[in-house]
Formats: C-alpha cells, structure tokens, sequence
C-alpha cells in the first residue's frame, strides 16, 4: 500500500505540466475601476515605492505590485497556520492543486511554446547553469561568447568547460559604441563560429551599456550555419534574457533561440528568488540534469522501480528539487497576469518612450558620453552613459544625495552610469533626472 505521501506525490507527478489546475489559489485583488490599469498612475499605485525618491533602479530587484504582494501574503498565512496540510495539496496533491503547473502555464502563455518546455528555476545565474552544464560538450568542443556578458554568465560558462573537457573563446561584437549596426553585429558573430564552436551564448540587452541584440537575426545566421553540419555538431544558441523579458513584445519563443534563461523578479515584477528556463524539447532531450528533481513522474517512478530513467529528458527534470520559497513560487502568475492585464505592447512602448526621452536629452549634453545606442532597434529599458570629469560613482552619489534619484553604476571592469526608466516612471522624472545630470557640466 502506498503512504498517503506517496500517493499524493505520485498523482501529481503523473498529472504532468500539460494540465491547466482550477483548484486552489491565492485569492486575487484587481485593480477595480478606481486603479484602472489604462491609467499609468494607477500603474505606479499597485507598488509601495518610497515616494520621496525617484527610482531608476528597479531593474535590480523590482518591487513587489499589490496582486504579487497579496498572493504571497494569502500563500505564506496559509504556511504558517498549516504548512503540511497546504505543502501536501499545492506541492503533493492533484492536478486541480497542482501549482508548479500553473506556474508554468502562466509563463508560457506570456513567452509562447508549451508549458512542458520550461524549468523552474531560482533566478537568470541558475538558469545559465542548467543550461552550460547540462548540454553535452566534452573535449575538443568549444563554447563562443562575447565580451560583453555578465560576469555569472561567463562564470557558467568557463565551469562547464572545466568539467567538460570543452574550451571557451570570447570576441568583441563592435569597436566603438558610436559605431555599432545590427549587421556588424551579427556578422561579427557569425564569422567567429568555428568547426569545433557547438555553443553560442549571448545576451539580448547588454547590463553594461543598454545595447540590445538583434537575437532574431542572430538566429536566422546559426540556422544557415547548422545547414551545412550534421545534426549531433549542430551549434545551440543559448540566450540570457534577463533584460529584456517584460520589456520588449513577448514573443520569446518566436526569437529563434534554443534555450532562454531569466529570472522573473526584474522586469517583470515577480517574486523575489524566481525564474526558468525554456528551451526546444529536442534541446531538453540530449541535455544531462545537474541536480535531483522531485517536479517529474518519471524521476520518481524510476527510483522506485531502481531503474535509470526512461528517455529522453525533458524540462521537468531540470528544475530544482526539494523546499523552496513556496510563497514566493506560487504568487509567479500574478506577476504575469499583471503584465497581461496592462498589455505586454503597452509597456513596451511606454518603457521604449521614457527611455528615448532620457538618451536624446543626455545626447544634447557636450559634457555627456552617452553608451546606449539612440535607436530602439538597438536598446531597451536602460541607458548607460558617462559625466566628463566623474567618475561613474560619483555621478551616482551627487544623483541621490541632491536630487533623491537612485541610479545604479555598471557591475563592469570599466563601469558607467546608469539609469532605466520603467512602467513605475513618468516623463516628468525624466526631465528631472536629465536637469540634475545637466546641472553637473
């Protein structure tokens, strides 16, 4: 006979991440007709931001808005009065309970794709992990990057090649930032794919300047690569998103890539500590997992029956097993449904807008070296740039010491000023923050 822990466990494994749940859930508290969500200062509402500073700095970790605020409060009452009773039903119980499906089924239907394509994950650096170390490089492969990614993102990427065998290359994809083109971007990269390259791993909007990729055209080049190689020396394309999901149109999947790493607690608004990772199921299938998984019924048969698992692998195998943060991965569809609610096109222009506003205002300034590319084919949410005679820092602190504006500085060798305007923004906090930079000649 089965514990009751097991049979709870084993139906809700078995219900697998196609089943959309109507059970369950954290009661929701929309904006009524007062907080019309057409309304951008109904928008700013949903956020307890300090209202004495103006913050160009949510990108880092956003705020939590009112419907992920309350769905975490609903979920963590229900842990502490009950914390068996309530992990059995959403974690171990059926499929109307079953909440890593609705999770998954609420990023899906943001992104594009299946919700069986997608592993839960902590945030963007574990994604990039599963990612690097469970696609299957050995030696004589060769990992490609660029110069411009994160320091987490090269970090993945040099330990999967130390336990793989493989070798990893970075190149630049422009010279200059006064210079840069979208076809000189992806033809640098193109021409920097060698036989042994069976990786390329880029990033769509650049921390460090605001540059924004042209992923599409980047996908279409490694397609016609692949063309020309047998299916096992394909090439995979592997993308840090971080940046630019909840900034740009959602069509992630549409993008071309192969496999998409993100966290959901910048641009989007999640809870902190949350994101996934999708990728191709033919991708998923020859990946290996990294670490032990209790999101898939076949893992868990398997070690009952003491057989290896069945092929081939897939998404559920790859998300971390064991306690998370419960309250904060089952408030995630909150997050996405408010983006749904305020229109994905909306915030894409009204964030493209307010930052358009703040490069062509620091373009005018002689004494400003603006990095972020003025065209909005080339940028996104940030803009980066430098103050002559000041150090990026000080450019920051003089921001918030006289003027209450938090900025940020680039997390770089060679560091910038930088500054993102968001949906929690208005056109008048630009032209205040471009009169402080302007008061600094």
């Amino acid at each position: 006979m089965l514990s009751r822990r097991r049979f709870l466990l084993t139906s809700a494994l078995a219900a697998g991440a196609g089943a959309v749940p109507t059970g369950f859930a954290a009661e929701k508290k929309w904006p009524d007709a007062v907080d019309d969500l057409r309304d951008w200062g109904a928008v700013r509402r949903q956020f307890d931001l300090d209202p004495r500073y103006i913050h160009l700095s949510l990108f880092f970790m956003a705020s939590h808005p009112r419907p992920v605020r309350e769905a975490i409060e609903s979920y963590r009452q229900q842990l502490e009065a009950n914390p068996l009773e309530t992990i059995e039903r959403l974690v171990f119980g059926g499929p109307e309970d079953y909440i890593p499906t609705k999770v998954c089924n609420a990023i899906a239907s943001y992104i594009g794709g299946s919700a069986d394509d997608i592993a839960l994950t902590q945030n963007t650096t574990t994604g990039l992990a599963v990612i690097y170390q469970g696609l299957p490089l050995k030696p004589g492969d060769e990992i490609l990057t660029t110069t411009h990614d994160h320091f987490v993102h090269h970090e993945a990427i040099r330990l999967a090649a130390e336990r793989s065998g493989a070798t990893w290359r970075k190149v630049p994809l422009f010279d200059a930032y006064g210079a840069i083109s979208t076809e000189e971007l992806v033809e640098r990269l193109r021409k920097a794919i060698r036989p042994e390259t069976r990786v390329v791993g880029v990033t769509w909007v650049h921390s460090s300047s605001g540059l924004k990729l042209p992923i599409r055209r980047m996908a279409d080049a490694l397609e016609v690569v692949n063309r020309g190689r047998a299916p096992e020396r394909r090439v995979f394309f592997a993308v840090d998103g971080v940046h630019g999901l909840g900034v740009e149109e959602p069509d992630i999947v549409a993008m071309g890539m192969d496999a998409f790493s993100a966290g959901t607690h910048k641009w989007i608004f999640g809870p902190r500590g949350t994101g996934f990772v999708w990728a191709r199921p033919e991708v998923w299938s020859v990946m290996r997992p990294i670490m032990p998984s209790t999101s898939s019924a076949e893992l868990f048969f398997a070690w009952a029956s003491e057989r290896p698992p069945e092929p081939p692998a897939r998404a559920t195998w790859f998300s971390p097993g064991g306690f998370q943060a419960f309250e904060h991965y089952w408030a995630v569809p909150e997050a996405f449904e408010l983006h749904q609610a305020i229109g994905p096109r909306r915030i894409t222009e009204r964030i493209h807008e307010l930052n358009a506003q703040m490069r062509e205002g620091l373009a005018k300034m002689p004494h400003v070296i603006l990095y972020t590319p003025r065209s909005k084919e080339l940028s996104a949410g940030m803009v980066c740039f430098d103050v002559n005679g000041m150090t990026s820092q000080q450019v920051v602190w003089r921001l918030v010491e006289r003027h209450r504006i938090l900025a940020t500085t680039t997390p770089y060798a060679v560091p910038y000023a930088r500054v993102a305007f968001g949906i929690q923004n208005t056109p008048e906090e630009v032209e205040t923050t471009l009169a402080a930079i302007r008061a600094m000649a």
